[in-house]
């Protein structure tokens, strides 16, 4: 019986891949996710026009007419508020349709007006009870782009 004596060859490790894919995927994914979420807030918005005919079955005489112009001044049915509030909207819009009702608000307002302008007359509509809200729109015209 010989004995062996030599010390036995040590196995060289084995780096195993798979939970390195695995954390590798997990943090792809991730930086996929956030990044898609950022791109949200560098778009750029571009309004359509609209090109539909106008709407012929209006009572004109009912309608309120809301005009908001470029520097934030509202007009009602052609007079001018003196006041840029909300408050003062709302009286004016309360004044001009008679109370609360179905009243159409019409809102035109100018391209270059301040969103928040929009929606202050959006609001006092709400505060006056007058729930038909419709927005104008210009036709959009070929000349009108240039």
């Amino acid at each position: 019986m010989a004995m062996n004596f030599r010390k036995a060859r040590p196995e060289e490790p084995e780096i195993n891949l798979i939970p390195f894919i695995d954390v590798l995927l997990v943090v792809l994914i991730f930086l996929m996710l956030s990044t898609t979420y950022s791109k949200f807030t560098e778009l750029q918005v571009n309004l359509p026009a609209a090109d539909a005919d106008k709407s012929r079955d209006r009572d004109r005489d009912r309608e309120v007419i809301v005009a908001v112009a470029a520097d934030g001044r509202y007009a009602v049915n052609g007079r001018a508020v003196d006041g840029r509030s909300v408050e003062l909207l709302t009286l004016e819009l309360g004044k001009a349709a008679g109370g609360p009702g179905d009243t159409p608000v019409i809102v035109s307002a100018d391209a270059t007006a301040a969103y928040q302008s929009v929606v202050n007359v959006m609001d006092a509509a709400r505060r006056a009870g007058l729930p038909r809200l419709t927005f104008a729109a210009q036709r959009h015209t070929p000349e009108a782009g240039r």
